[in-house]
């Protein structure tokens, strides 16, 4: 006898049989996220690129190497679905722009999160990468430019910590903000650590 499907999985299946924006999308839908009602740790990026849509496999390129040293994991543990949900605000590669991928479609947002994030009750700290993110989980509280909403980190945190997008091509904003890796990373692989039980709140207090 199959075991039925739970809320979470019955509308995950929804989402990535999802084809609202077909027609705008130039490599086609393919949605890409993982999430499951045990998972403590919540990733928001922007939406997939070319190679993330090519493979399924969400940060999947150097985007996502960059942030697993961020967050101090390696794969195995990154791609651990009972512990680490992966949603982005935008599920499909929205296609090119003149200085980079466009920007999110707004029918995730619109459609899809409002019923897929109450289905994770467990989350205990959000990653909210770029400003797409940034704007939907902080709103009004979060600052004028992605640099002073990273800077403020401690105003968010220990729920939600902003980060820039680990991208290549801003190469340039780290090495004009080095406080981030000196700063930033530490207190983010500390949180992530405690958030998915790899160290205890006592250790970490010492």
């Amino acid at each position: 006898m199959t075991r039925p499907r739970s809320e979470l999985e019955a509308l995950l299946g929804e989402i990535r049989a999802c084809r609202l924006c077909e027609a705008q999308l130039p490599l086609g839908p393919r949605p890409v996220l993982r999430a499951s009602e045990t998972a403590s740790l919540l990733v928001v990026g922007q939406a997939p690129g070319t190679l993330v849509h090519g493979s399924g496999i969400p940060w999947d390129d150097a985007s996502g190497v960059r942030l697993r040293e961020w967050m101090g994991l390696d794969k195995a543990r990154f791609y651990d679905e009972s512990k680490v949900a992966i949603v982005p605000m935008g599920f499909c590669y929205p296609g090119r722009g003149a200085s980079g991928d466009l920007p999110p479609r707004p029918e995730c947002r619109a459609t899809w999160h409002p019923r897929l994030l109450p289905l994770l009750p467990r989350i205990g700290l959000v990653l909210a990468i770029g400003q797409y993110a940034q704007a939907y989980f902080l709103g009004e509280t979060r600052k004028k430019t992605l640099t002073d909403t990273v800077q403020a980190w401690r105003d968010y945190a220990p729920r939600i910590i902003p980060l820039p997008h680990p991208s290549p091509r801003n190469v340039g904003w780290f090495k004009h903000n080095p406080w981030f890796d000196a700063e930033v990373v530490p207190a983010l692989r500390t949180r992530v650590a405690e958030v998915l039980g790899q160290v205890s709140a006592a250790d970490l207090r010492g």
